[in-house]
């Protein structure tokens, strides 16, 4: 009559106190990979070819807003298009709800690489006239040239007034 592994005295079998958590941190270090590996993909929504630039990224301590042009000219914020007649309105309703001039939020204005520099132009004379000034140029570094048309990038300049300086 044999009842099994015997530990102790009594010849019962001891409970087994610990928690194997291998599995536990296997599964974990997988679901870490895969977040890793998707986050930036959800970063911008709309494709924009971003022309390049060796200028350092800014430093942000609020949520911007997104800006993009894409290569037709439609104009989105946000991931949601906006017409062009409706796009002064917008961004004054933008400047209502969150300051104009120095407590205007950041915004992150990306266009097409092919897009008529007019059209850019017009796009920030808009966001000028309706108080937010604080306009970064997106683009890509000169390292991701090869990865055109990729989210991301790179943030250059800082008011509409002055610039970006590549």
């Amino acid at each position: 009559m044999s009842m099994g592994p015997v530990s102790g005295r009594g010849g019962r079998r001891a409970p087994m106190a610990d928690i194997n958590v291998t599995p536990l941190v296997d599964v974990m270090l997988v679901l870490l990979i895969i977040f890793m590996i998707t986050a930036p993909l959800l970063m911008a929504g709309v494709p924009v070819d971003l022309p390049e630039s060796s200028a350092g990224a800014l430093d942000q301590d609020q949520k911007p807003i997104q800006l993009s042009i894409d290569r037709d000219g439609k104009v989105f914020v946000d991931d949601r298009e906006i017409q062009s007649s409706a796009m002064a309105a917008q961004f004054a309703d933008i400047a209502a709800k969150s300051g104009t001039g120095k407590d205007s939020p950041q915004i992150f204005l990306r266009a097409d690489r092919a897009l008529d520099y007019g059209r850019v132009m017009a796009v920030m004379g808009a966001l000028n006239h309706a108080g937010l000034n604080r306009v970064a140029l997106v683009t890509m570094g000169e390292d991701s040239g090869a990865s055109a048309g990729a989210p991301g990038g790179r943030v250059d300049g800082d008011d509409v007034p002055e610039p970006a300086v590549p």
